[in-house]
C-alpha cells in the first residue's frame, strides 16, 4: 500500500525545502504526473464566489480554492461542446437524431458511457448502465433485491447514513408491511469514536445475518469520509445468505473499486461529485452478472429495458435485456448523458489507479499541514497536538479524498471567513467542515492555500473566544 506520509517526507528531503512553505507545494505540483489534467476543467475565480471579500483577496482574478468536489465536481471544458453538438443535432435533424446520424445516435446514447463507467467501478460492461438518479435507482433495485420474509426481513445500514438512503430503506420496509423499529438495523460507532470498526460491522452480520435480507451500506461515508471494506462486508453478508448492495455516491471516481471481483450484488452511484457530470447528472447502476440473466427476479419494467431487437415492434410482452440494461425503464436524457461522457473520457484517460495514487499524497499532505495548527499557532508542532480534529480515518487505506474536520467551536463565523477568502468547502453544523482535494483538478498549491486560510481564520475566531 502506498504510504503518503513516508512519500511526502521523502520528497521533502529530496527537495530540501520547508514542508510548510509554498515553495514545497510548487515543487509537489512540478513533480505531479497528472498536473496537466487541471487545465481540462473550469476553476471558478475568486471574484466568482458570491460571498468573497475583495479586501481579503490577494488577487480576485486568481482561481479560487475549490475543495468541494465531494458535493459538486467542476465542469470539464469539453462539456459545453458535447451538449452543443446534441443541440445542433436536434436543431438540424429533429427526430432523425435518434438513428439517422453517424455520431452518437440517441437510440444507443447510453452505450457511449456504460463501458467507461464500468472501468470506474471495476465491472464488466454489461454489468453497468446509466439511468435515472441515485435515490430513484436505490428504490428500483430494492424491488428485485429486497424480498423480505417473516424470518428474513431486516436491512442493515451504517449509522448516520445519508438521509436519502435512510428514507429509502425505511420506506421500503414499511411498503412491505414491516416495522423499521424492528427491521432497520444501524451499525453505530463505539462510544467517543466517529467511525465504524470493520470488526463491529462483521460481528453484527454474523449475529443477525440469518434475519438480514439486505445489507445496504455506503462505499464511502458521506459525513466522516470513511471508506468501508466492501470486499469483507460482501463476503460476510453472502456467508449468511444476505444480498449486499452499496451506495457509491462518494466512492465512484474517488477510490478504486472492484465490484465484479468483490461479488457485490448491486450498487448505485451519482455522477455529479467526483465524476463531474454536472448538477443532477444521470446516475449509474451495477448489477452483478450472476443476476443479469435471472429473468425471474421481480422488477419494474419499462421499454428501455426491453430487448433492443424487438423494442419497436410494440408488443405487450416484456423481454428484458440481459445485464444491468434490463433494469432500465425510460430512455436516457441525452444532454445529461453526453455531459457524463465528456467527463468520463477525461477520467478514464487519467485512470483510477493513477488518480488514487495522487489522491493519497494530496490528502496526506493536507492532513499533515492541518494537524500542525495549534491554538498557539506553532508550525511544525506534533500532529497529535492539533486543535483541528480530523474525524476521517487516519489510515489512508480507510478513506478517499475527503477529510472531515471538527472544530472546538460553532463554525458559522469560521465558515464565513473562509468564504470571504474565496475558499469553497461545505459545512455540517454545528462544527464540521468537509474538504476534498480532488486529484484530477486540485493541486498541491490548492491544499497549501487552504492550510494558510484555515490557519488565519482559526486565529481570528479563536482570538474572540
Amino acid at each position: 500500500m502506498f504510504e503518503p506520509t513516508a512519500k511526502l517526507l521523502e520528497l521533502n528531503n529530496k527537495s530540501a525545502l520547508n514542508i510548510f512553505h509554498e515553495d514545497f507545494a510548487k515543487y509537489l505540483d512540478d513533480c505531479d504526473p497528472l498536473k496537466e489534467f487541471r487545465n481540462e476543467y473550469y476553476i471558478p475565480k475568486n471574484s466568482d464566489i458570491p460571498l468573497a471579500d475583495f479586501i481579503k483577496l490577494i488577487n480576485p482574478e486568481e482561481p479560487c480554492v475549490y475543495l468541494c468536489g465531494h458535493s459538486l465536481g467542476l465542469q470539464p471544458k469539453t462539456t459545453k461542446k458535447y451538449i452543443d453538438d446534441e443541440l445542433q443535432k436536434w436543431a438540424t435533424k429533429g427526430v432523425l437524431g435518434h438513428a439517422h446520424v453517424e455520431d452518437k445516435p440517441w437510440l444507443t446514447i447510453d452505450e457511449t458511457v456504460n463501458g467507461l463507467s464500468a472501468q470506474i467501478v471495476g465491472a464488466k460492461e454489461y454489468e453497468v448502465v446509466v439511468m435515472n438518479t441515485l435515490s430513484v435507482n436505490l428504490h428500483i433495485l430494492m424491488v428485485p433485491f429486497y424480498r423480505p420474509t417473516p424470518d428474513r426481513h431486516k436491512i442493515l445500514i451504517e449509522g448516520k447514513s445519508f438521509p436519502s438512503d435512510y428514507y429509502a430503506v425505511d420506506s421500503q420496509i414499511k411498503f412491505h408491511g414491516f416495522d423499521p423499529a424492528v427491521s432497520l438495523v444501524e451499525v453505530v460507532p463505539r462510544e467517543n469514536e466517529s467511525c465504524l470498526r470493520t470488526e463491529d460491522i462483521l460481528k453484527i452480520i454474523e449475529e443477525q445475518g440469518d434475519s438480514i435480507a439486505l445489507i445496504m451500506f455506503a462505499g464511502v461515508q458521506y459525513y466522516t469520509g470513511q471508506l468501508f471494506d466492501m470486499k469483507a462486508i460482501t463476503e460476510a453478508g453472502h456467508k449468511k445468505g444476505c444480498i449486499v448492495g452499496f451506495d457509491l455516491a462518494h466512492a465512484a471516481g474517488n477510490v478504486e473499486l472492484s465490484l465484479h471481483d468483490w461479488n457485490v450484488d448491486f450498487a448505485c452511484w451519482c455522477t455529479y461529485k467526483y465524476l463531474n457530470a454536472g448538477p443532477g447528472g444521470i446516475a449509474g447502476v451495477f448489477v452483478h452478472e450472476k443476476h443479469g440473466r435471472n429473468f425471474d427476479l421481480p422488477r419494474f419494467a419499462g421499454w428501455w429495458g426491453h430487448d433492443k431487437t424487438s423494442r419497436f415492434q410494440m408488443e405487450h410482452k416484456f423481454v428484458p435485456l440481459h445485464g444491468a440494461a434490463g433494469f432500465q425503464m425510460s430512455n436516457p436524457p441525452v444532454f445529461q448523458t453526453v455531459s457524463l461522457l465528456s467527463s468520463l473520457k477525461v477520467h478514464t484517460r487519467a485512470t483510477m489507479s493513477a488518480l488514487r495514487k495522487k489522491s493519497l499524497l494530496l490528502t496526506g499532505y493536507m492532513e499533515y499541514l492541518l494537524t500542525s495548527i495549534t491554538d498557539q499557532d506553532n508550525e511544525g508542532s506534533s500532529p497529535g497536538k492539533s486543535c483541528i480534529k480530523v474525524i476521517t480515518p487516519s489510515n489512508p487505506a480507510d478513506r478517499g479524498a475527503q477529510l472531515s474536520l471538527m472544530f472546538p467551536f460553532n463554525i458559522d463565523e469560521f465558515f464565513a471567513e473562509l468564504q470571504k477568502r474565496g475558499v469553497v468547502v461545505d459545512e455540517r453544523k454545528p462544527n464540521v467542515i468537509r474538504v476534498a482535494a480532488v486529484p484530477i483538478y486540485n493541486s498541491f498549491m490548492d491544499v497549501y492555500k487552504f492550510y494558510k486560510n484555515i490557519k488565519e481564520c482559526y486565529g481570528i475566531v479563536y482570538a474572540k473566544r
